[in-house]
């Protein structure tokens, strides 16, 4: 059986945020691009070691609130609210897949979907995607952030 290689990509200037990674090769859809590989961490130290940095590469993943502290190609995927990407939680590892064929050239693209935010980080998004949310936070975080809000806003009224 043949081994199953890696596409060639290209980390380079990004229109989205700082660098970004391309792709090289056409990409078919489902095919695994890359993993996202780095120290596995708890959350808390995690918060510990990056509580004064603005720029982190984490990557929260299973069901204990895990992080991988990220160190590689895959930390410059950037966020898009109109990806081109997915990640994949096999066995504590995460893959990067295409969810579409991607040509030549494209920038790789997945949702973050963070979660369990500072309430003072609004965490936004430059994407340019036609229907950019505008931040990138995913949909339940988002959800979770509007519902403290609205009970701080309450509590200041009484």
């Amino acid at each position: 059986m043949p081994r199953q290689t890696s596409p060639r990509l290209l980390v380079r200037s990004s229109s989205i945020h700082a660098a970004g990674c391309y792709t090289l090769e056409p990409l078919r859809r489902g095919q695994q691009i890359l993993e996202y590989d780095g120290e596995r961490i708890s959350k808390r130290e995690a918060d510990l070691r990056y509580e004064d940095r603005l720029v982190t590469y984490l990557f929260g993943f299973g069901e204990k609130g895990d992080v991988i502290d990220g160190f590689g190609t895959a930390m410059f995927l950037n966020h898009s609210c109109d990806p081109n990407c997915k990640t994949h939680e096999e066995g504590g590892r995460i893959f990067i897949r295409a969810i579409r064929d991607i040509a030549a050239g494209e920038e790789l693209l997945y949702e973050y979907n963070l979660y369990d935010s500072d309430l003072a980080d609004t965490a936004d998004c430059y994407c340019g995607a036609p229907q950019c949310r505008g931040t990138m936070y995913s949909e339940a975080e988002v959800k979770r952030r509007n519902r403290l809000f609205a009970r701080r806003k309450a509590k200041a009224a009484r």
